[in-house]
């Protein structure tokens, strides 16, 4: 199969990393095929399996998107790696999240990185991303009545910007056997706390951006209460808030730079590129 045969399959293929994922591999040369519940090139249902063959048909590679908002889906993604392997799919890179092998046991993150590791059908790279930027500029955490909030405890995370980690997982994707077996943990190159992300939106949009560090419980409790999280999902928004609140969220690395030959976004850099955004929102 030469180059310009190479197709990625590109699960949540609309989503914010996916999206730049086929977006990059194409301005490179190569075939992508975004795949989702709506909006995509083909339809691709986690829950539907009879989309999962015809999303494979003439793939050699995927780039591998979980489903959202669940903490159970070892078993589905399993499945959906059988067909992978019998598709002739040689490749797979995988978007896992920071510190996955500290992840609960009743979150199925680090038992999709194991059942990867066990497969010799294909190759695999895992990628590991920082919590994303992308976070305060959509529906995830937002600036409402000029506040952030979050309950972090005055802890720091290396925000990164989607952008990197779509940057990251194409080289995977072009050059599968220069990163078989790699583990990469995408982060930004600065340790930040909510306070200092608030501080650098206020400068860009000119007004008074704080942090509002709410309870924990309080939070994950109005999060499942107002509908954006299902009740299970309580462990998840539990842990990835425990780590910053620890002390141990994501510390800057050279990851990004390493893979793509360039340093990581600022955050500056994304809040001047997003300030619409946040002038958004403050006018609803």
């Amino acid at each position: 199969m030469t180059d310009s045969q190479q197709t990625t399959l590109v699960l949540g293929g609309t989503g914010r990393t996916g999206s730049l994922v086929a977006q990059k591999l194409i301005e490179r040369g190569l075939n992508a095929r975004t795949a989702s519940r709506r909006g995509a090139d083909v339809l691709f249902d986690w829950d539907d399996p009879t989309t999962h063959a015809r999303a494979l048909d003439g793939v050699d590679r995927v780039y591998l998107v979980t489903p959202v908002m669940r903490v159970k889906y070892a078993g589905l993604v399993s499945d959906f790696l059988d067909l992978a392997a019998g598709a002739g799919v040689r490749h797979v890179t995988y978007l896992s999240t920071y510190g996955s092998d500290q992840a609960p046991p009743e979150v199925d993150i680090r038992a999709v990185e194991l059942d990867l590791a066990r497969r010799g059908a294909f190759t695999h790279s895992i990628l590991r991303p920082a919590w994303v930027m992308q976070n305060f500029s959509d529906e995830h955490v937002p600036v409402i009545e000029g506040a952030i909030t979050l309950p972090t405890r005055g802890g720091a995370e290396a925000f990164v910007d989607a952008a990197d980690i779509a940057a990251v997982a194409v080289e995977t994707l072009i050059d599968p056997d220069a990163h078989a077996g790699a583990q990469y943990a995408p982060t930004g190159p600065q340790s930040l706390t909510v306070s200092d992300v608030a501080g650098i939106i206020a400068d860009v949009i000119g007004g008074p951006v704080t942090h509002n560090d709410i309870d924990p419980d309080t939070w994950i409790g109005g999060a499942i209460a107002a509908g954006f999280v299902p009740a299970d999902y309580a462990v998840m928004l539990r842990w990835l808030t425990g780590t910053i609140i620890s002390g141990n969220g994501s510390r800057p690395n050279d990851d990004i730079e390493k893979v793509t030959g360039r340093p990581p976004i600022t955050f500056q850099d994304f809040a001047r590129r997003n300030a619409r955004a946040w002038t958004l929102q403050a006018a609803k």
